[in-house]
């Protein structure tokens, strides 16, 4: 009996090691018949000399067979601007790639394209991964649209670089250094020929001034951003858009990633900065969008020169505030703050601000925010500013916190500001107090024809789409005097003789 046992236990054994050994050595090859999660892949646009995201494609093994595939390369062998990674190895071409009944096999691409030919702006490349020989070979087509950019960043050179520049500190109390580049003579005016790619910080120099035409792209590396130093000067000659798809008119600041995915993440890059010191900056129809704090200027204490006139202009996706002033003498029509990791807005340290028509609105969904959309603060440890006025006329404050107006002052130094013909979303019963009457809004020398609340009827709050529909609250509220100053619309409507709160004049909805 014992004997038997035994016996049995060895076929058993025997039985297993050969099933082993089958799946180790017993594979078919591959006749054609594999199949694939895309007919063709396409690898979104990307800039040339800038490396892609990463893609997969799944082979399948729909057979009841354990196949071997002898070669899967590349069509344009060891000169494809593609790169695969096949199980976990690099390379451009392999040879005997086992896939298991039913089973199958993950492809990664990527790729890099350089384009040589400066006469050459876009370029479709395509290329396709070649599975087996023929007459047997499959294949999977690889697509990718490469565009030409004109390319700024350090060069090496001591003449032009700079050391470390200190912007700002954190909410952490960590001082945020970065190291730039001086911007030469030559690179002084951006046109809308190429996208510009920017490393790092282009500095415009002492005396010197940036212009930068309509339907320009620029385009910013991680940690990267412009920054205006003393005595520098901008001009965004940006204009009203013919095409409102294609925005030909409308100068562009974002990231340099241009797949779809990176639409809409935040914090890509770094972000404009207007130094103190820096004087007559214009802007006029100029996107900025997913840095890290969109536009940040700043001025000296008692500087009598207006810093900057922002007009036409949409400021949103930003990990911290859209648009960030200190000190500074600022003007706005027409603009518009959409959404942020903390304030759309926030005002410190004094100075003298008018917004015109202009849409302050703050629906942040990719995490908590603590700060309102709007942030007025008059306070410093040591130093006391003056808040010689906060102007805001035909504006609309709102955002999807129950109050979105805060008011600091320091209760020494002035701190004067009006809001004329605003939509303000702030909770009625927590308005005002004894203690703090900053936010009577029955006083007339603060607040004039003020709506508490309501409904504004945006388009698309999630996707900064703050046009408004005719279901708004916002129709004919705004001041006619105010709206004379500025009669036309961000999008160029007229908004004489029924103006319309905010950026937008109402339109039917989509």
């Amino acid at each position: 009996m014992r004997n038997r046992i035994l016996i049995a236990f060895s076929i058993l054994l025997c039985i297993l090691w050969s099933t082993s050994c089958r799946k180790n050595f017993e594979y078919a090859p591959s006749d054609g018949n594999l199949s694939f999660s895309k007919d063709t892949v396409y690898l979104d646009t990307v800039f040339s000399s800038i490396g892609s995201s990463t893609y997969t494609l799944k082979v399948f093994n729909d057979t009841k067979d354990d196949i071997i595939i002898p070669n899967i390369s590349l069509k344009n062998g060891q000169e494809s601007f593609y790169r695969l990674n096949v199980d976990g190895v690099a390379g451009k071409e392999f040879n005997d790639i086992s896939i298991y009944a039913q089973d199958s096999l993950f492809i990664l691409i990527e790729t890099t394209i350089n384009i040589s030919d400066d006469t050459v702006k876009e370029l479709l490349y395509t290329d396709a991964i070649h599975f087996d020989k023929e007459p047997f070979q499959q294949s999977v087509e690889l697509v990718t649209l490469a565009k030409d950019a004109i390319f700024l960043y350090p060069k090496g050179n001591s003449e032009v670089e700079t050391e470390a520049i200190s912007l700002y500190v954190d909410d952490t109390g960590n001082l945020i250094n970065i190291s730039g580049f001086e911007l030469k003579d030559e690179e002084l005016n951006f046109t809308n020929s190429k996208p510009y790619v920017i490393y790092g910080y282009a500095i415009i120099p002492d005396s010197k001034e940036l212009k930068i035409d309509a339907g320009a792209r620029i385009h910013f590396h991680k940690n990267s951003g412009l920054l205006v130093q003393e005595g520098a000067k901008l001009t965004v000659n940006g204009s009203l858009s013919e095409d409102m798809i294609a925005l030909n008119g409308e100068v562009i600041f974002e990231g340099d990633r241009l797949e779809p995915e990176f639409a809409e993440i935040p914090g890509q890059w770094g972000g404009l900065w207007i130094s103190d010191g820096s004087s007559n900056n214009s802007i006029n129809h100029l996107t900025i969008k997913n840095a890290e704090i969109g536009l940040f200027v700043e001025a000296l204490s008692g500087d009598t020169e207006t810093t900057l006139i922002l007009a036409n202009s949409q400021i949103y996706n930003n990990t911290r505030y859209n648009l960030w002033v200190k000190s500074a003498r600022l003007e706005a029509t027409n603009l518009v703050l959409g959404n942020a990791g903390s304030s759309s807005l926030l005002i410190e340290n004094g100075g003298s601000y008018t917004f015109i028509h202009s849409t302050i609105a703050n629906y942040w969904n990719k995490g908590f925010r603590y700060n309102t959309a709007l942030e007025i603060k008059n306070e410093s440890q040591e130093i006391v500013f003056d808040l010689e006025k906060a102007d805001f006329k035909n504006c609309i404050i709102d955002g999807n916190r129950q109050n979105e107006l805060s008011l600091i002052s320091d209760n020494e130094s002035n701190f004067n500001f009006n809001f004329l013909n605003c939509f303000i979303k702030y909770t009625q019963n927590e308005a005002s107090s004894p203690l703090n009457n900053l936010f009577d809004f029955t006083n007339s020398e603060l607040y004039s024809d003020i709506i508490l609340n309501g409904e504004v009827d945006y388009f698309l709050t999630t996707k900064n789409d703050f046009r408004i529909g005719l279901d708004s609250d916002a129709i004919d509220k705004g001041d006619l005097d105010t709206a004379n100053y500025s009669p036309l619309d961000i999008l160029g409507t007229q908004r004489i003789p029924a103006p319309d709160l905010g950026a937008f004049q109402a339109i039917e909805k989509e």
